[in-house]
């Protein structure tokens, strides 16, 4: 009897929506995997919304209810601690946890200076940032992203209220209550991994994976190689069902869906890579 897979819940990053997920959604989907992408209140199609930590967290919640009630959950710099928090608050809805672009501590300074921009000089631009914003998207990421990036709208007037609602954000305490598997994901080029070692530590069952020539927004400069740190998850989390059930060691992990269209090779996703559990690392 084949192991039972959980299905993918992806949270997205600030301003953005779930359409950033498209790549990774299209590609589980092809290799038999359910996967779910959601908007978090004050983007995409809840942008009217004032988003709040609660209000975050219940809509990963739904999320997942919305799968069957347990998943691996998956999120990218915002989404990310959003998911971590949920982890926290609801340890039996995660078979196992991704958290991409948010190994930084939530400093009450750096979320006082961003909420302070946002709500000061951004506001006061006659298009509240719209231009600036567009320019480093397309800087920065690859057309194909930078088109599922903003197929579902920028959420321009979300930042104070998220810098705000940040403040209560706990990531160090809340991953400590995680019993399920965690993979800290960051690309080599992201300002978000400077506390990364402290997050791993702070694991009961984590990993450390670092994309080669990564920055920041990792899924989406990335996206094959990402997909592959999502696949892999599944096939652990597979395994360690399939070993649970039998009674048995670890079992091989396979690949079944190693199509050059959807993933790379193995050895071209991690360019270094670390497991650890609480006080494994400073």
């Amino acid at each position: 009897m084949a192991a039972p897979v959980p299905p993918v819940v992806l949270v997205h990053g600030l301003r953005t929506s779930r359409t950033m997920w498209r790549a990774q959604v299209e590609a589980l989907e092809r290799a038999g995997h359910t996967a779910a992408a959601i908007d978090l209140p004050g983007h995409g199609e809840r942008m009217a919304e004032t988003f709040t930590l609660d209000g975050a967290v219940e809509a990963v919640r739904a999320g997942v209810d919305a799968v069957g009630g347990r998943a691996l959950v998956v999120g990218m710099s915002l989404g990310g601690y959003m998911a971590i928090t949920h982890a926290g608050r609801y340890p039996e809805q995660v078979a196992g946890l991704v958290a991409a672009g948010c190994c930084s501590r939530p400093y009450p300074a750096v979320l006082r200076a961003w909420g302070a921009a946002a709500d000061g000089f951004f506001a006061r631009l006659p298009d509240r940032g719209a231009a600036i914003n567009d320019a480093l998207v397309g800087r920065t990421l690859p057309p194909q992203a930078a088109s599922d990036v903003g197929e579902g709208g920028f959420a321009l007037d979300v930042v104070g209220d998220t810098m705000r609602a940040m403040r209560g954000a706990t990531p160090l305490e809340d991953l400590a209550r995680v019993e399920a598997p965690v993979w800290l994901v960051n690309g080599r080029y992201d300002h978000f991994r400077g506390d990364e070692r402290r997050f791993l530590a702070a694991c009961r069952d984590g990993r450390l994976v670092v994309v080669p020539g990564a920055t920041h927004l990792v899924s989406l400069v990335q996206p094959v190689r990402f997909t592959r740190v999502l696949l892999e998850a599944l096939d652990e989390l597979a395994a360690r069902a399939r070993a649970s059930g039998a009674g048995l060691g670890e079992v091989p992990r396979a690949h079944p869906a190693d199509d050059p269209r959807l993933v790379g090779h193995d050895d071209d996703v991690v360019a270094e890579s670390g497991q650890g559990g609480r006080g494994d690392a400073s």
